[in-house]
């Protein structure tokens, strides 16, 4: 984590050598940041597919959708299975979540985050590697 982007947010800088493992190394930090996966179970799964001309705005609505579903079910996440494919001049996106609801009993809870945030967001590539900076409001 980044503590010295924002006292009252939470940041973390994620990377991989494709553009699909910086989403699942992203999608991690999230999932971690909520709750400890271990201690989550799998009752609870939906499917999501998204697509965009712009790998910056699919990461980021895909990091939204999690936040989003986190509120919207009640739930925290155990795994996330994704893949990446650019065709036909877009990112697609599909994604496959497994959670459960939120336990404070049985799961060791962490942050309630409320959302993503554009504050110093970015998505880029060095080299032959990727690198993004997100920054999410608790």
């Amino acid at each position: 984590m980044l503590d010295d982007i924002a006292l009252a947010d939470l940041a973390f800088e994620a990377e991989g050598d494709s553009l699909e493992n910086l989403f699942r190394g992203a999608t991690q930090a999230i999932i971690e940041i909520l709750a400890n996966p271990a201690t989550i179970g799998s009752a609870w799964e939906r499917t999501i597919h998204r697509q965009d001309v712009d790998a910056a705005t699919l990461l980021f609505d895909w990091l939204s959708d999690l936040v989003y579903w986190k509120d919207a079910a009640g739930v925290v996440y155990r795994d996330v299975q994704l893949s990446l494919a650019y065709r036909a001049g877009k990112w697609e996106l599909e994604a496959r979540m497994h959670g459960a609801p939120v336990d404070p009993v049985t799961q060791e809870l962490r942050s309630d985050v409320k959302g993503v945030t554009k504050h110093l967001y970015d998505l880029s590539q060095r080299g032959s590697r990727w690198y993004a900076r997100v920054v999410l409001d608790v």
